[in-house]
């Protein structure tokens, strides 16, 4: 990977309370950074771990879980 390239991060997040937070950082206008891309799910206990290493097999440099 060239070095002015960021890694890419997914996170898995909770529609009832990450997401919530995330939504309100946008709202408020706070930035995070470009490089994380969030999936909303409905319940992050809901997650299957498979989901988790099927990103990191794809290329994902991190996954967040976020509930």
């Amino acid at each position: 990977m060239p070095l002015t390239e960021s890694p890419e991060i997914l996170a898995f997040v909770c529609h009832w309370c990450a997401y919530a937070g995330a939504d309100l950082a946008g709202i408020s206008r706070i930035q995070y950074p470009p490089n994380v891309r969030l999936i909303r799910t409905m319940c992050t206990g809901r997650i299957h771990s498979g989901f988790l290493l099927q990103a990191l097999a794809e290329g994902a440099r991190g996954v967040l879980v976020a509930g």
